[in-house]
């Protein structure tokens, strides 16, 4: 055991080297460090320009920093959503079809290993380089802000911070599982990525369309159609991040849809603890954390069920 314990860890060095000196995992955090780097600028400008008006009264202007936009760049949220796939999916969309097309797979299972230790070492590699960026990003931003406008933040607002990047690498695990199992069912590199991408395209884009168009022929009414829309939208990890880190890092959202005329009478305007508002999302968390483990464990059982010629 101690011998495969140590084959183990030399096999995630090993992934973890391939992909630090990969082109496309340079140019990737390349491009969200540079487009991060553009929207915490702006942000912070503009927290420095209009601190009164932004915290609008409430004590969480710090996790303004994550969530504001000046319009012309997206939030640090938004880029997360929207690069954090492309990171997993290029991670992940060549892990076995490209060691299988150069004849190397073979080599490695006909060593005295278990394996499983092929495709766990490879996705352990892969999750912890994501989780390594995530946080970095996030710690660097939290920086400088204290650098650039002396806010630190409270116990509650660093707190909520931390779960939001752990539910970013969450997320971006969903997608990392998603590459590696196109690339256990697609013999090409080419064609796992492009089916990855056109599941993140179709979400993306295409499924609120789609639900918009089912919603509103189903409904009876503007609360059923409300209602539809949401339950149809939560099935797109796309909406269940967003809507997750959103009530997660705005606590003065009570509420996962909107309140009723009788419901708004007699409301007191206050904000949710941490405690409450992870009660809200915990459905959503959990969502993630399932979606995520299925695209593993359906990968983990095509791969041991693969046949490996030399």
């Amino acid at each position: 055991m101690p011998g495969y314990n140590d084959s183990f860890r030399v096999m995630i060095n090993k992934e973890i080297s391939d992909h630090v000196k990969s082109w496309k995992f340079i140019i990737i955090v390349a491009l969200i460090l540079l487009t991060t780097f553009a929207s915490i600028y702006s942000i912070l400008n503009l927290i420095k320009n209009n601190a009164g008006a932004i915290n609008q009264g409430n004590d969480f202007l710090f996790l303004k920093l994550f969530t504001a936009t000046t319009g012309g760049i997206p939030n640090f949220m938004t880029l997360i959503s929207f690069l954090g796939p492309i990171l997993g999916i290029a991670l992940g969309f060549d892990l076995v079809n490209s060691e299988q097309n150069q004849g190397t797979i073979s080599r490695v299972l006909s060593q005295p290993i278990p394996r499983d230790y092929f495709i766990t070492s490879k996705f352990a590699a892969a999750i912890s380089l994501v989780f390594l960026l995530v946080f970095s990003i996030g710690f660097l931003v939290m920086g400088a802000a204290l650098i650039s406008i002396g806010l630190p933040p409270t116990l509650g607002e660093f707190l909520r911070v931390f779960i939001f990047l752990f539910l970013s690498g969450v997320y971006i695990a969903f997608w990392l599982n998603l590459g590696i199992l196109f690339s256990i069912i697609f013999k090409q590199s080419a064609t796992s990525a492009l089916a990855s991408l056109a599941v993140w395209l179709f979400f993306t884009v295409f499924y609120s369309m789609l639900v918009n168009i089912v919603a509103r022929a189903t409904a009876a009414n503007p609360f059923a159609l409300r209602s539809l829309t949401a339950a149809l939208s939560r099935l797109s990890p796309n909406y269940l991040y967003n809507e997750l880190t959103t009530i997660l890092l705005t606590p003065s959202i009570r509420t996962l849809g909107g309140l009723s005329f009788e419901q708004l009478q007699g409301a007191i305007p206050s904000t949710l603890s941490l405690a409450q508002s992870l009660i809200l999302v915990w459905p959503h968390f959990t969502a993630l954390i399932a979606a995520s483990l299925i695209c593993f464990a359906v990968s983990y059982l095509l791969f041991m069920r693969k046949e490996v010629r030399a």
